[in-house]
């Protein structure tokens, strides 16, 4: 389980934007990625905030990204292995009740899962 809190600021010109809380105070930046189809994303930048444990993520949309369909990306907390939040890009045809949006981030959440097993088994062998 993770100390850190995420919350979003603002999604604009191909920048998603969020805050992360609760960080340690000693300076220690925060060990986090940002996944796209189970790959992680490049230029990915996290800068220390105001207040003291907090530090603000900015996450680039890769231009692979844009398109029709439900785009997830899943935000983690890589030194806990913790799920942080996540966000989703809809685009094209309206999507009947989100459900294409549900199932997109389930198979993301199910990727995140199956690394955590192989992990655990590769480690535990």
């Amino acid at each position: 389980m993770s100390a850190l809190t995420l919350r979003k600021i603002r999604f604009r010109s191909g920048l998603w934007e969020g805050q992360i809380d609760n960080a340690p105070t000693s300076g220690a930046r925060p060990q986090i990625s940002v996944r796209f189809l189970d790959r992680e994303v490049e230029d990915v930048t996290l800068t220390e905030g105001d207040a003291p444990g907090s530090w603000r993520l900015s996450v680039p949309i890769p231009s692979e990204a844009v398109g029709d369909g439900v785009q997830s990306f899943l935000i983690y907390d890589t030194e806990a292995d913790v799920k942080l939040g996540d966000f989703a890009l809809v685009a094209g045809d309206p999507l009947a009740d989100d459900l294409r949006a549900e199932v997109e981030l389930l198979r993301a959440e199910l990727d995140m899962l199956k690394r955590a097993f192989r992990r655990h088994c590769r480690d535990t062998i």
